[in-house]
């Protein structure tokens, strides 16, 4: 069976790494991006080279038409959707919550809770065989934060990865019915550029030494477990909060 997935964020990290293996499963990947267009075409290279078909769409998860744009062009470029990964999110520096100001809290929420609401509601409407869709699967990308609350670095990541946990376990009891399943990853130290952006590119190495397997984690090791929960191997799985995470 040939998968037309929507990834959303896939030009970088995770996103990339997860589009990559579904172009090795020979599946067609919508690759999200929001401003990056040279990496989002390396990621549909990537998928191609891999043995897929990939498609780079342009929009903002945190707004409602971008969303719906995105899924249209996923669809038009391949047709009926089998799945989404909810991955796109954002993170800050690092700071106690007393001195974080009132912009980022609402940017951190807008993309990493709004957006990803915005995106599951889309995928609900598309992939529910009630309303003429063919069912499937949704993978949201949540984090090991929404349950160790990261004080003293971000806690507002932390809690919007929180609400994630919660949209998992709640849309599974609604879309299982329908012929969806809904299951959550929560990565824990993973080397990728996001923690860069949070101003500390070589927190997954210092921190990864701590885990279990005394190591970060790396990109591919968690789009194993997102292509895994996509697939058919998983049928039976949902409503699940699959940490890969070292056992941190």
């Amino acid at each position: 069976m040939t998968h037309v997935i929507l990834i959303t964020g896939a030009s970088r990290g995770i996103g990339r790494a997860t589009a990559r293996l579904a172009g090795a499963r020979g599946w067609a990947v919508g690759v999200n991006f929001v401003g990056n267009a040279e990496a989002a075409a390396t990621t549909v290279s990537e998928v191609e080279a891999a043995g897929g078909r990939a498609v780079a769409v342009r929009g903002d998860v945190s707004i409602e038409a971008d969303v719906v744009a995105m899924f249209d062009a996923t669809r038009d470029a391949f047709g009926a959707l089998d799945g989404l990964v909810n991955n796109a999110g954002i993170v800050a520096p690092s700071l106690p919550l007393a001195e974080i100001g009132a912009e980022r809290l609402k940017r951190i929420f807008d993309v990493n809770v709004y957006g990803a609401y915005l995106c599951a509601r889309e995928a609900a409407r598309r992939l529910s065989k009630g309303r003429g869709g063919n069912g499937g699967a949704i993978v949201n990308v949540s984090s090991a934060a929404s349950r160790l609350g990261s004080p003293l670095e971000y806690v507002d990541y932390a809690g919007s990865k929180g609400a994630i946990d919660t949209l998992t376990i709640g849309l599974a009891k609604e879309l299982g019915p329908q012929g969806v399943r809904v299951n959550a990853v929560r990565p824990g130290l993973i080397d990728t550029d996001i923690h860069a952006s949070g101003g500390q590119p070589d927190r997954a190495a210092v921190l990864g030494a701590g885990t279990a397997l005394g190591r970060a984690g790396t990109a591919e090791e968690v789009a194993e477990a997102i292509v895994w929960l996509l697939s058919d191997a998983s049928s039976y799985v949902t409503g699940a909060l699959l940490d890969v995470s070292a056992g941190r």
